[in-house]
């Protein structure tokens, strides 16, 4: 197969940056009838896919919708999504995508209000949540269902909502490169969620950056399988294969997985993005014929992998690759970055690492003082370029203590980086227990933790002692059938970890706290321990 990278859009020899509505219509005129989006058995070209934008941007006008308005996008992975996405972009709008396990109606409620949301989009799946979000928020004033039959509680059906409009309908509205595209509200750790204001810039600058570092060609089929919420898989899996003019293999949901296995085998997926935990799942599973199965023909066309969102560990890369014959390049980035900051280079790949800096980023380590540091210093990374968010909405503080002196985004992450530019992540700086004064990453504690034959996951956190210290507790998940029970994981830690990284308790549990991408929600386990503490001191 050949797939030597093909010239990029026009926009590209122009001098400068774009918007996201002219990189659709660009890729629409430069090949119309290239599939854009296969979906359920459906197979969407782009002048069709442009021509749904231009409907729903003209119907959205219609309805009062315009530039600097927001609009909700609560969905799963679908066509819906996509069209409306881009819609609000040609009208200078914003789309705020929400995560769909948000499902009480106060937390949307909040979001709605925060951003002064004028209507959602949404699927009947998660209604009743928006309708009952809606009598909290005033300022709501439209609904409308991607897969609702009939009119009802004011919810009007998107397709019906976007019918009988024409493209030429849609108002002529000027748009700049720094005008925010989107706000993406942060899963919340401490207080309540921030919403990050990425613009068109932002996210043109990480798409081009991708293109160019990882040789991608409009013959690539794109697999969609990460949620279209997340800024990882709306650059990685959306923005990316537009701008190329290359199809997108949309998959609704991630489980179960054997839908978009059969999708894979039947459109031929060249690219694989993905986290860690849906490698570590389909290494566990390839044994025997699966492992044929799942190597000669699902995988059969995969070029590489792409592992983002969260850190991989080095023996699920290697187990990976050595079942299923498919490279994972990994990568690393933060929805304030549009994501992707880092990818570890095919040509010069160091295991353990996120690789060297995107092109046009800069990545640098600093000290607490903000004072740089040389190379194989630690400290935290700090990131500069076109791809750097724009601030937190309608918080100026947040926005301030984001930044260092220098101007540099402060990713919260604590590494280094080497003499030859590659990055390596120690842990997130929120995570990092203090023992006696000594610095312990937990991330190094859960890596040789889920190295045990016997031991599935790991996450481990940091617990107040009364001398004002921390204490090192881990929480495990045993793999099916093991009998490992408590002093044995203390024995394997003493064998394997210095005194003072040893974890002083362990938990056995059956599964750990998660979000929609899999990452570990530490703030669970951490608010569990504060009330257990609290139950016993009462």
């Amino acid at each position: 197969m050949n797939n030597a990278p093909v010239p990029a859009p026009p926009a590209e020899n122009s001098g400068g940056p774009f918007t996201l509505s002219a990189m659709l219509e660009m890729t629409a005129l430069s090949c119309p009838s290239n599939t854009a989006l296969l979906f359920e058995g459906k197979k969407i070209n782009f002048q069709t896919l442009s021509k749904w934008v231009g409907q729903a941007s003209a119907a959205f006008a219609g309805k009062g919708v315009q530039k600097g308005d927001c609009v909700i996008l609560q969905l799963r992975n679908s066509p819906e999504f996509i069209v409306a996405y881009f819609a609000l972009a040609r009208l200078g709008a914003r789309a705020v995508p929400v995560n769909f396990l948000v499902k009480k109606s106060e937390e949307l409620a909040y979001i709605f209000n925060h951003c002064g949301a004028a209507g959602a989009l949404t699927q009947n799946e998660f209604l009743s949540g928006v309708l009952g979000a809606r009598k909290l928020s005033p300022g709501l004033r439209h609904v409308w269902s991607a897969d609702g039959r009939d009119a009802h509680d004011g919810v009007q059906n998107f397709w019906d909502f976007i019918q009988g409009f024409s493209p030429g309908d849609a108002p002529a509205v000027e748009i700049s490169p720094e005008d925010v595209a989107t706000i993406l509200y942060t899963s919340g750790t401490t207080g309540q969620p921030k919403g990050v204001m990425l613009t068109h810039q932002n996210l043109v600058s990480n798409v081009r950056a991708s293109v160019s570092c990882l040789n991608l060609s409009r013959r690539d089929v794109f697999l969609c399988i990460l949620p279209m919420f997340h800024t990882f898989a709306w650059t990685a899996c959306v923005l990316t294969p537009i701008y190329l003019g290359a199809p997108i293999l949309v998959v609704a949901s991630i489980t179960p997985a054997a839908v978009w296995l059969k999708q894979m085998l039947r459109h031929g997926a060249t690219l694989f993005p993905a986290m860690p935990q849906i490698f570590a799942v389909l290494s566990k599973e390839a044994k025997g014929f699966k492992r044929l199965f799942l190597k000669y023909l699902c995988f059969r066309k995969v070029r590489f992998a792409i592992s983002g969102s969260a850190p991989l560990a080095v023996h699920t890369l290697e187990e990976f690759e050595a079942k299923l014959g498919v490279p994972i390049q990994e990568g690393y980035g933060l929805t304030e970055t549009s994501p992707a900051v880092s990818i570890n280079p095919a040509v010069k790949r160091k295991i353990g690492s996120v690789g060297t800096s995107m092109p046009g980023v800069s990545v640098k380590i600093f000290d607490e003082d903000d004072k740089e540091l040389a190379a194989g210093a630690e400290g935290e990374i700090c990131v500069k370029g076109p791809n750097v968010m724009k601030g937190y909405y309608k918080d100026e503080e947040a926005t301030r203590a984001a930044f260092n002196k220098s101007g540099w985004f402060k990713t919260g992450d604590i590494g280094i980086i080497d003499e030859e530019g590659y990055i390596f992540i120690r842990d997130r700086k929120k995570d990092m227990i203090i023992v006696k004064g000594l610095k312990v990453f937990p991330a190094q504690l859960e890596a040789v933790l889920s190295g045990h034959p016997d031991i599935d996951e790991a996450a481990v956190i940091g617990v107040p002692d009364s001398t004002g210290s921390e204490k090192i507790k881990a929480f495990v998940v045993l793999k099916k059938g093991s009998q490992m029970d408590k002093a044995q994981i203390l024995h394997f830690c003493k064998q394997k970890l210095d005194p003072y990284k040893r974890p002083r308790d362990v938990e056995i549990v059956p599964h750990l706290p998660k979000n929609a991408l899999q990452k570990v929600l530490k703030r669970k386990l951490r608010e569990q321990e504060m009330e257990r503490a609290k139950s016993i001191e009462s």
